[in-house]
This record gives structure tokens, sequence and C-alpha cells, in this order.
């Protein structure tokens, strides 16, 4: 029978971030932001004029058994917003409590959100639990990626204890668009199955919804996968986007991949190349 994670104590943080995007007249500007710690945000910068680029920041260094982030980002119409992070979160070994992190984006009609974090460690004998909802208004695009590794591999470290799940929905007025569970209960066997990890600590997922792809752009994105012996990756067309898999060795090998594609889709759809922010690592 499955053991339901404890309920966290008095001590945890429940960090929160709330932030609202509108347009003007040149640019995307952050009308309102609220900010609990151990969350934040740096000031906004414009490397590509009117997108908005905002980093956010997780100030204790990352989360232990029984913290929550609560974070929640509104666009208003025609808004365009690109967040990440300054770094790797980190997700450490559990003291029986499950580490919780629930993300809502709302955005109206043609908004345009960029949700690009850098990747997540998750420390073998962790527990943790992230739920992220998007909906979409008419015309808005969703555009965003997750990565996790499991365990601390440069250590040698295995994810072979512990617990981790995910849960990914977007929505537009109404209508699933894409939904997606996943589960990962640390195990020797899960670690060292095909239908598991096959032996790689990296797993991720990029997504664009919110527009059709056409099959012309679904080849050249396959085309833009360099398949290796450890690494594996595949392309599936969604009814309105697609969506990228990446399982292997290395989160900086998915992140070269997803930002090719990320690069094509930006081009054909928004007419404007992908503006990597300056915080992310060489």
């Amino acid at each position: 029978m499955q053991q339901l994670a404890r309920q966290p104590d008095s001590a945890s943080w429940h960090g929160r971030l709330n932030l609202t995007y509108e347009k003007t007249a040149h640019q995307t500007q952050i009308q309102s932001s609220y900010h609990q710690a151990p969350l934040n945000l740096q000031r906004p910068f414009y490397p590509e004029g009117p997108v908005c680029h905002s980093v956010m920041m997780h100030t204790a260094g990352g989360m232990v058994g029984g913290d929550r982030l609560s974070i929640h980002v509104d666009l208003q119409p025609q808004s365009h917003a690109l967040l990440t992070t300054t770094s790797a979160g980190k997700v450490y070994r559990s003291n029986g409590y499950a580490a919780q992190q629930t993300i809502h984006c709302e955005l109206a009609a043609n908004a345009v959100l960029e949700w690009l974090p850098l990747e997540t460690i998750v420390f073998d004998q962790s527990q943790f639990r992230q739920s992220f909802r998007v909906d979409l208004g008419l015309d808005a695009i969703y555009c965003g990626w997750e990565m996790t590794r499991f365990g601390r591999s440069a250590r040698g470290e295995q994810f072979t204890q512990g617990d981790w799940r995910s849960q990914t929905e977007i929505w537009q007025q109404g209508t699933p668009l894409w939904i997606d569970r996943q589960w990962l209960p640390g195990q020797p066997e899960i670690w060292h199955s095909p239908h598991g990890l096959a032996g790689q600590p990296v797993v991720g997922s990029f997504l664009w919804v919110g527009q059709a792809v056409e099959p012309r752009t679904i080849q050249a994105a396959r085309e833009l996968w360099q398949p290796t012996d450890a690494a594996e990756g595949g392309i599936t067309r969604l009814p309105l986007g697609l969506i990228c898999r990446y399982r292997g060795p290395s989160s900086q090998a998915a992140r070269q991949w997803f930002i090719q594609v990320w690069n094509l889709l930006r081009s054909t759809h928004l007419g404007r190349p992908a503006c990597p922010p300056r915080v992310w690592p060489l």
C-alpha cells in the first residue's frame, strides 16, 4: 500500500511569488509583484526590447521536507514575459515530509509566457510533489520546459530511495490541451528499468502549446536532435503544439537541444529568435 507523505510542521518555509504583467505602449512590464521568503525576484531586464525577462530566486538554496512554494503568474492581453531562475533548484533528502511546489499561470488573449527555469536536482531519499497548471486565453501561447536530475550524479549518487511526482495541466477556455502526470518512486528497479530511467539521471520535457505547429516545422525540429549512445529524445505533435522528451546523462545537453527547438518555434511563430537569459551558465 502506498504510504502518504507526512504533513509539514510549523518550522517549514512557505514561499510565495505573485506576478502580474501588462503590455504598455513599447514593452511588457510588471504591473504588480509580491514575494515571500524564500522566493524573490530580480529586477526585470530587456535584452530584446518588448519582452520582459524576469529571474526568480530561491534565497534558501533549496527545499527540504515540509517546504511549500506557491507561484502565481498573470499575463494581461498581448503581454510577453520570460521567466527563469538564477541556478538549479534543489530538493534535499527528506526528513519524513514531502516538499511541494504549486504553480499557476493565467494568460489572457494573445499573451505569451516562456517558462524556462534551470534544472531541478532531486537528491536521493527526497520526496517532492509539483503541480503546474496553465490557463490559456484565446490565441495565447505557453512555451516551457522542465528538466530534472535524479540524484547527485557527479558524486555517483542514484535516486534509489524517495518519491517524485509532477503533474502538468494546460487548459484553454475550459478545454484540456495537455495533461501529463508523472510518478517516479526511488527504487533500484525503476532506476535501471527501460520503462523508468534506464540508468540515466536526467529527464526533460519541452512544451509549446497554444498554436498548431506545421508538419514541416515538426520535421525541422526532429532534425535538430543529435542522437548519442546514451541519450534518447523524441518529438510528438500535439493538436495545438508539440512536446519534446529527453532522457540521458546531461542536463546541459537537454537544455542545448531544447534551446534549438525553442529558437525554431520562436522564429517561425513569433518572428524573433531565441534570446537565452544572461544568467544561464555557458
